[in-house]
């Protein structure tokens, strides 16, 4: 029996498939270090970890509401009024297990064959293959390094046509770590307005901008509001990777929809994991800005470190936790392209990165410096040995 047309459009999540890699070699005793996954380093919080015992222990462990319980609904509610300047009802909000299968539930209640969703590129690896999951098309305009990979207006604008129904605003970015400035944001709105487009507003990494505020695009105004998807995650900011929970905040019937799709296939988010967010966001923003703290110091060395090795040329990122530095000045001879020499760094140089070619950016690598900074400076040296064997 044949694979549907759907599934054979999608290809592997190469962040995921290096990490792999990594640990397999790993497994055999093979030092190697590590800059594949998008994954704090940092523990999750004793005091999240505490509040999913408690509630196992008091039996919270059947099924809640599809999507979520009240309480978490409510509390994110909370959380972007008082912190992103938004206001959500309970009604607007769905807990979802994870913000990538968040934006999956987006993708299926908005798209139709055919419909586009502009894709700026650099983007992170999921988008476009769940874009095309939901038979859509991605439209992906490039970024430019000299402008620090931030998307414009003007960018925006010129990528529109008669079926573009959506614009993915990554913000601050994976993989390049670009802030969107809120000037910029208020043109791009403007755009979107005028065109009718939705906007799904990926703000997962909201709490590690390092020098301005982070700013939700839905904040700047009741009508962009409407047209807005907020999508974040506890993944980042509390170290919940594997825990798999995010919200997203919409105008409340997409929410029912979503809530729709929910309970005809995961019924609803791990209830316990939901009394572990509960309690993750009573911290209001403590432990992300003690994260936040550690990434600056990290991000400061690991770009002086790259840009000091000859033919690479590092933008300094303004959030997250990802450097993208240009490697191009090393594709050539039998290194034919990014993944060739990821494949040589991991081979030669024991160390673990991601081609640019996996964000839509060929001549590029991406560096997670969410780990240890004995790491980053070891990494950083193995890249410099290995590459300069290139000559």
């Amino acid at each position: 029996m044949e694979l549907s047309n759907r599934i054979k459009k999608i290809k592997p999540s190469q962040t995921l498939a290096i990490t792999a890699k990594a640990n397999e070699l790993k497994a055999k005793g093979i030092d190697i270090i590590s800059f594949g996954a998008g994954e704090p380093d940092f523990d999750t919080p004793d005091f999240v970890k505490e509040a999913a015992i408690k509630a196992l222990k008091e039996g919270k462990t059947k099924y809640t509401a599809a999507a979520g319980i009240p309480q978490l609904r409510e509390a994110i509610a909370q959380k972007l009024k008082t912190r992103n300047n938004i206001d959500y009802s309970p009604s607007e909000v769905i807990v979802v297990p994870g913000a990538k299968m968040g934006l999956y539930e987006i993708f299926a209640i908005l798209l139709n064959p055919g419909d586009e969703v502009i894709v700026p590129a650099p983007y992170w690896v999921s988008y476009t293959e769940q874009i095309a999951l939901n038979d859509g098309e991605s439209v992906i305009p490039q970024l430019s390094e000299e402008n620090g990979f931030v998307l414009t207006a003007d960018i925006v604008e010129s990528s529109i046509t008669p079926k573009t129904k959506a614009l993915v605003l990554n913000t601050p970015s994976n993989p390049t770590g670009a802030v969107i400035p809120k000037k910029e944001l208020e043109k791009i709105a403007e755009v979107c307005l005028k065109h009718s487009i939705m906007i799904i507003s990926d703000e997962c990494y909201e709490e590690f901008s390092y020098g301005e505020p982070h700013v939700s695009i839905a904040s700047l105004s009741k009508e962009v509001r409407e047209i807005t998807f907020t999508v974040g995650a506890f993944s980042k900011s509390y170290s919940m990777t594997g825990w798999r929970l995010g919200w997203v905040a919409a105008p409340e019937k997409y929410i029912k929809a979503m809530t729709n799709i929910q309970s005809q296939t995961i019924s609803n988010p791990t209830t316990f994991a939901q009394y572990g967010a509960l309690e993750a966001l009573k911290d209001n923003g403590q432990f992300p800005a003690m994260m936040r703290s550690e990434f600056m110091k990290r991000r400061d060395y690991i770009v002086e470190a790259l840009n000091s090795i000859k033919g690479i040329k590092c933008t300094k990122p303004e959030g997250a936790f990802y450097a993208f530095p240009n490697v191009s000045y090393y594709i050539k001879g039998d290194i034919k392209n990014d993944i060739d020499l990821t494949t040589y760094l991991l081979e030669e140089g024991k160390v673990a990165v991601v081609p640019g070619s996996a964000f839509g950016k060929e001549g590029y690598i991406r560096l997670s410096y969410a780990t240890s900074m004995e790491n980053i400076k070891e990494g950083v040296e193995r890249i410099k040995q290995a590459l300069e064997k290139l000559g």
